[in-house]
């Protein structure tokens, strides 16, 4: 008898999973805990494991297409069998692949899954639903589907034979989403300041000389605010309702540029870590974020967020305040320019800050405070190493 594996609850409530890719095409064999899929969530790319051996009779979804939690994502059962969907379409049984490469259907329905009634809809309306991408449960087309298709056909092509219309990935789509409720509910101010760098910088390459590894200047600066979140607890914090919870522990957020989009993966109990562990840390999220290989809750519960737009050459910026927390710092790269020292000018690498912070909790002498206590720390690093 068939196994109906539907596609599982990941983790950290997530609703919904891109397709990636199938590592086992319909009709070929398949043994238990053989990775049978590779699906993208909002936080991650995870390998799907087969829950049962046998013949793989169905896919629930092409690649690049979205299943929801508890929808179909796929059929195992034995060679030959064929498999009928809920609502009455048939499955493909197809022969399988004996080194020929040949996969060909035992018996072809070329169509998208839909009721009846729905294909009495397309067919009226002139509507091939081999090109129409279903939005129901499973993948299945539904009527605002093909009214949807109907509409698309009357519109005025407008756009250039040139231009490309590409989906956003999950990612890209829960970025989005997470950056429009930001920006929409939280009254951002963001204020600048620029760090004589030299003493920061001349410690890390003292650093990396004794230890003979590179120090992330994320680990640097993610030191020097540890004692400036613990003094402004503001800042580490998270606004609910009327309430301001004011966190014990000290989670930092690292920001990390993947081909994909932005991820921060998050370190537990920075403030309890000393710089070479915090510099392993960012070093490990950094590559394993860039790989796609984190897990969910690597990716949640930040209390504060550090963005190093100097990894990229960048410098100023105005950062957007991630949901749930109060601020977040951005560093830029550290370029030589005019600084006063001792009532003259000298040339020095400047690196410049950018904080922005949520205006219903803090206001601008409180920024101001918390700025100019991390510059302190930044310019003379024995205030934090020290810790």
């Amino acid at each position: 008898m068939a196994y109906v594996f539907e596609l599982p609850d990941i983790g950290e409530g997530l609703a919904e999973a891109d397709i990636v890719r199938w590592h086992v095409p319909v009709g070929n064999p398949i043994e238990q805990d053989q990775v049978l899929v590779e699906v993208e969530t909002a936080k991650a790319v995870v390998e799907i494991p087969s829950p049962a051996a046998g013949t793989v009779l169905h896919h629930g979804a092409s690649e690049g297409v979205t299943l929801t939690v508890g929808s179909i994502l796929a059929v195992i059962g034995q060679p030959g069998e064929s498999w009928q969907t809920p609502g009455g379409d048939a499955g493909e049984p197809v022969a399988p692949d004996h080194g020929t490469g040949d996969r060909s259907p035992i018996r072809r329905r070329p169509r998208g899954k839909a009721l009846p009634v729905v294909r009495k809809l397309a067919r009226q309306q002139g509507v091939d639903l081999s090109t129409v991408e279903g939005t129901g449960q499973g993948g299945r087309i539904t009527r605002d589907d093909v009214m949807a298709a109907v509409a698309s056909k009357s519109q005025p092509q407008v756009t250039a034979a040139a231009d490309e219309r590409v989906r956003l990935s999950m990612l890209r789509r829960t970025i989005a989403r997470h950056m429009s409720t930001s920006w929409r509910e939280i009254p951002h101010v963001t204020i600048f300041h620029d760090v004589d760098a030299a003493r920061l910088l001349a410690a890390r390459r003292a650093l990396a000389a004794r230890y003979g590894r590179d120090i992330p200047m994320e680990a640097m600066v993610v030191k020097a605010l540890v004692p400036v979140l613990r003094r402004f607890r503001e800042f580490n914090a998270t606004l609910d309702g009327d309430e301001l919870l004011l966190h014990r522990t000290v989670d930092v957020g690292i920001a990390v540029d993947t081909s994909d989009g932005l991820l921060v993966p998050v370190i537990r109990g920075a403030g309890d870590l000393g710089l070479m562990a915090l510099a392993d840390a960012i070093s490990d999220l950094g590559s394993r974020g860039k790989a796609r290989t984190l897990v969910a809750q690597e990716l949640t519960g930040a209390t504060f967020t550090v963005s190093n737009f100097g990894a990229l050459g960048g410098g100023r910026g105005t950062p957007i305040i991630p949901h749930g927390t109060t601020a977040i710092l951005a560093t830029g790269r550290a370029l030589d320019a005019p600084v006063v020292r001792d009532a003259a000018v000298a040339i020095a690498p400047v690196m410049p800050l950018s904080l922005a912070f949520d205006h219903r909790v803090i206001d601008g002498g409180l920024g101001q405070r918390f700025v100019g206590m991390l510059v302190e720390n930044l310019q003379e690093p024995a205030l934090f190493l020290a810790d």
